[in-house]
C-alpha cells in the first residue's frame, strides 16, 4: 500500500530536521540545475545530506548534477538548495521529481529560485546567456504528465490550480534590478519543456520557436507546478547553454553544455549571491 504523501512528507522533513540546529529552517529553496552546483560549494552549511540519505528522495544519475541537499546560510538568508535535481527521463515519476519542492516548503521555505541549463530557440541569444524565465509552455503536462494528477490533498494545495502568473513579477522585476546593480546582462523569455532526453529536431526546432518559445529544456516546470500548488512564490533563471537553432548544423551534446555552463559560472554566482541577499531580507 502507497504511503499517503503527507506521511511521506512528515518523514523527510523529520530525517532532515534532526540533521539541523533547533529551530533552523530555511527561507529559500534552490534548484540547480546541470553545471550550476556549484553555488551550493559557497553556503556555509550547517547540514549536507546525500539524497539517497533521505526517506522519499530518488537519486541524480546526470553528470553535472552531484545528488545532495545543502542547507545553511548564502548571503546571511537561510537556503536549502539541491545540488543537482531529478528528472523525469530519468525514469521517475513527476511526484517523484516533485517531492524535494514539497519537503523545502515543509521546512519553512517560502520562496523557489529553480535554475536550469536551456538551449536558446530566440536567435538574438547567444549561448552563455542567463535569461530570467517570464511563463512558460508546459508539453509534459499536454501530454497528461503532471505532477498535480491523482488525489489532491487539500492541506497542500487546491485541486485546481491557477498559474497565471506562474513566475513572480515582484522578483522578475527585483531580478531585473540586481542583475543591473550586478552588472550582469540577462535576457527574459519564455520556456518550455520536453520530456527529453534527446534533443530536438530541426522540426521541432522551429515548431517550438512559432510557439513564442524563447528556450528549451527538460526540467523545472513540474517543480514550479508544486511550488506554486503549495504557495510558495518562484523564481526562473534558465543558463542557456547552446544554441538550439533549426538553421544550425552543428549537433549538441551534453559535455558542451556543461563547458559553457563552467564558462559562465562567475556570472550566475554573482548573480545568484544578490538575489538571495535581497529576497531574505
Amino acid at each position: 500500500m502507497l504511503q499517503p504523501l503527507q506521511e511521506q512528507i512528515a518523514e523527510a522533513t523529520g530525517f532532515i530536521r534532526r540533521q539541523l540546529p533547533d529551530e533552523w529552517s530555511p527561507q529559500i529553496g534552490i534548484i540547480l540545475g546541470s553545471g550550476l552546483g556549484s553555488l551550493a560549494d559557497e553556503i556555509q552549511a550547517v547540514a549536507s545530506l546525500p539524497y539517497s540519505s533521505i526517506p522519499g528522495f530518488a537519486s541524480s544519475s546526470v553528470e553535472g548534477h552531484a545528488g545532495r541537499l545543502v542547507l545553511g546560510t548564502l548571503e546571511g538568508t537561510r537556503v536549502v538548495a539541491m545540488q543537482g535535481r531529478f528528472h523525469f527521463y530519468e525514469g521517475y515519476d513527476l511526484q517523484q521529481v516533485t517531492f524535494p519542492v514539497r519537503v523545502m516548503k515543509a521546512l519553512g521555505a517560502h520562496t523557489l529560485v529553480v535554475t536550469n541549463a536551456a538551449g536558446g530557440l530566440n536567435p538574438d541569444f547567444r549561448a552563455g546567456d542567463l535569461m530570467f524565465i517570464t511563463d512558460h509552455i508546459n508539453m509534459l503536462g499536454w501530454g497528461g504528465q503532471n505532477p498535480l494528477i491523482g488525489p489532491n490533498d487539500a492541506q497542500l494545495g487546491p485541486r485546481f490550480l491557477a498559474m497565471n502568473p506562474a513566475y513572480d513579477p515582484e522578483l522578475l522585476q527585483l531580478g531585473l534590478k540586481i542583475a543591473e546593480e550586478c552588472n550582469v546582462r540577462v535576457r527574459q523569455g519564455v520556456y518550455i519543456v520536453l520530456a527529453g532526453p534527446n534533443y530536438e529536431t530541426r522540426a521541432e526546432l522551429r515548431l517550438l520557436r512559432q510557439w513564442g518559445a524563447d528556450a528549451v529544456g527538460m526540467s523545472t516546470v513540474p517543480e514550479v507546478l508544486v511550488a506554486r500548488h503549495g504557495g510558495m512564490r518562484v523564481l526562473g533563471i534558465s543558463a542557456i547553454t547552446n544554441m538550439a537553432l533549426a538553421e544550425s548544423n552543428e549537433p549538441v551534446n551534453h559535455e558542451e553544455v556543461l563547458a559553457v555552463a563552467e564558462e559562465l559560472r562567475p556570472r550566475f554566482l554573482r548573480l545568484m549571491r544578490g538575489l538571495i541577499a535581497r529576497i531574505g531580507t
